[in-house]
């Protein structure tokens, strides 16, 4: 879901051709090794030539992804943006939260919310009309994801809807997966523009009205 790039990475006597992958909080490289690094666990970061260097408590990981692409990613690292400003959120928005019921996983997205404006809307049935400027839906099932149309319906000019729902293969029939939240965002006339890590288990994925349709 984030930025891939095919690259050559070392670490310690390790030297493989793989796939870097640049998360929320984490770097991934899939190889004939694989290596998470969570952001957190970055002692420093280091451009040398074309080579991005992450040093960790384990040792130093050594990605070669061009000049560039090595320094963009190394201020990601170093300044990661936070999930409320990836997610478009402004401050004082208008926002309406659908499907987010005070649980536990729920509370650190809630808290952002909060500190970031106080306009927010919960509607409990529906949503009717709406001068929403960011609308999140939390999607964990095929009924979840059936409110999109009628979600749809309430949209005007450049209202962001973005749809949270599980990452991985669903385990269970009713449960979704990302193929599903495509198919039912674009059958209700909206365009999908942009993917955001949201949390280790969840996924968000940005709709909008298509800019002909406004």
């Amino acid at each position: 879901m984030g930025s891939e790039i095919k690259c050559r990475m070392r670490f310690g006597k390790q030297t493989s051709e793989g796939k870097a992958l640049l998360e929320t909080s984490e770097i991934i490289f899939r190889g004939d090794f694989r290596l998470k690094i969570p952001f957190r666990d970055v002692q420093s970061a280091e451009v040398t030539g074309d080579e991005l260097q992450l040093r960790t408590a384990e040792g130093v990981a050594k990605f070669e992804l061009g000049t560039g692409l090595a320094e963009k990613w190394k201020e990601k690292i170093l300044h990661p943006k936070s999930r409320i400003d990836k997610l478009g959120v402004k401050a004082d928005a208008q926002v309406t939260l659908i499907g987010f019921n005070d649980e536990a996983e729920d509370d650190d997205f809630l808290q952002e919310i909060s500190e970031r404006t106080r306009n927010v809307a919960r509607p409990r049935a529906g949503i009717g009309k709406t001068e929403a400027e960011c609308i999140f839906l939390k999607a964990e099932t095929h009924s979840d994801l059936a409110r999109l149309s009628k979600i749809s319906k309430t949209m005007r000019g450049a209202t962001a809807l973005w749809i949270v729902f599980p990452k991985g293969k669903p385990k269970a029939p009713e449960n979704i997966a990302e193929r599903d939240v495509f198919s039912v965002g674009r059958a209700a006339g909206l365009k999908d523009v942009k993917v955001v890590g949201f949390s280790a288990t969840h996924t968000a994925l940005k709709f909008v009205i298509p800019v002909s349709k406004r």
